[in-house]
């Protein structure tokens, strides 16, 4: 039996951008978008309220479906990483990675030996699988998150430390670190981010769709790979547009009618829903997903 392939990550690798819809921590909610066109699922592990006993129904909601499971952790922590890989992610992203030691410190938890120290049990992943350690190597993924401006003159040896395979520049903790608190239009941080956003090192950047002035720069630049994260209005030209417009639209369906199914059987439980197209470029916002189109869609 072979072991399930990272789709996001085949995606990255034939050089296209890939698709990541976050906002949903409920494995029904995970089926009901199972059919849109989107590469993976972002689970909210450091913001929301995904833990170790959830991550079981939530990944294999999203193996089901063949979507790769992204969970982002609470911090930069060995036996968090592997454990959660061990839960059935097959993406890690891990928050305020400031240093090529803290890099290196994700590789160590995150891959099995003899490219890191993760601990030798199986992942739910794992089960059946002809040599699980070496194929479990090859399809995990690993994102670091760029949310301090201590982070920004290291960035080059950041990403010099191998199997990082993406990076987000997180515009509103990194304008905060900054001391421009809410304000991540100033333009120290734009021109920060600008400078960040620049090909480093052949690595995929990623990049919250629903910014409308990244997702122009992402375009302009004509890069070739990346992750989007957020609800695109307009990311792109031809194809990309075209994507995302309808997996926005469909995305929006589907939680209004499950929300609606929730709500009569749990009472107020609201979940919420973000589609993403993902492009070429870099950047993610670190926040949770707030956008006026769906307060809107939730009223």
């Amino acid at each position: 039996m072979n072991i399930r392939p990272n789709r996001v990550k085949q995606a990255l690798a034939a050089g296209k951008v890939a698709t990541i819809i976050g906002g949903t921590n409920d494995p029904d909610l995970i089926d009901q978008l199972g059919t849109l066109d989107v590469d993976g699922i972002w689970l909210e592990g450091e913001h929301g309220g995904v833990d170790y006993a959830d991550l079981g129904n939530l990944t294999r909601a999203c193996d089901l479906w063949g979507k790769t499971s992204v969970v982002r952790v609470m911090d930069n922590d060995y036996a968090t990483i592997y454990r959660t890989l061990d839960r059935g992610a097959q993406a890690i992203v891990v928050p305020h990675v400031n240093s090529r030691a803290e890099a290196d410190a994700v590789v160590a938890a995150g891959k099995c030996a003899p490219l890191g120290r993760r601990g030798m049990f199986t992942s739910r992943q794992g089960f059946g699988v002809d040599d699980y350690f070496k194929t479990a190597n090859d399809q995990s993924m690993l994102m670091v998150l760029i949310e301090d401006i201590a982070a920004i003159p290291r960035l080059d040896e950041i990403l010099k430390v191998d199997h990082i395979d993406v990076f987000f520049v997180a515009p509103s903790d990194l304008a905060t670190s900054m001391g421009h608190i809410g304000n991540v239009s100033h333009p120290d941080v734009q021109r920060t981010i600008d400078g960040a956003d620049e090909d480093r090192a052949g690595r995929p950047r990623g990049r919250h769709a629903r910014q409308r002035r990244q997702r122009r720069a992402l375009h302009a630049h004509g890069r070739a790979r990346g992750v989007h994260r957020g609800l695109p209005m307009d990311p792109g030209r031809g194809e990309g547009r075209h994507r995302a417009r309808g997996v926005r639209r469909q995305a929006l369906t589907r939680q209004a009618d499950f929300r609606s199914r929730s709500m009569r059987k749990i009472g107020r439980r609201r979940p919420r829903v973000v589609a993403g197209a993902v492009g070429p470029g870099s950047g993610s916002r670190s926040d949770s997903m707030k956008n006026p189109a769906l307060s809107k869609a939730r009223a």
